[in-house]
């Protein structure tokens, strides 16, 4: 059995109005993830990505590529969170912050 990860997250590069959120919501449904996905006033797009270690990795990488239209810069682990944290069932995406 894996171990549990949190993973938060900042994504730099072209990032933002290319459904960048829509899509890290999707990927991370697929993937049984919990978190939320949000774009930042400064252009970025900050994640925390929740559930098995194994998957968190899979997304992670995910994140580099991102949808078409993006051009992921840099993915950033700001910290790897608080893994007993409690999200909500799904993976949300929240207001820009």
């Amino acid at each position: 059995m894996t171990a549990h990860r949190t993973a938060h997250v900042l994504i730099h590069g072209r990032v933002q109005g290319v459904s960048f959120r829509a899509w890290t919501q999707h990927q991370a449904q697929l993937h049984g993830l919990k978190g939320w996905v949000r774009n930042r006033r400064d252009g970025t797009v900050e994640a925390v990505f929740s559930g098995p270690e194994d998957l968190v990795k899979v997304m992670l990488k995910a994140c580099h590529e991102g949808p078409g239209g993006s051009r992921v810069e840099k993915v950033e682990i700001l910290d790897q969170g608080d893994p007993d944290h409690d999200f909500s069932s799904r993976f949300e995406i929240r207001e820009t912050a």
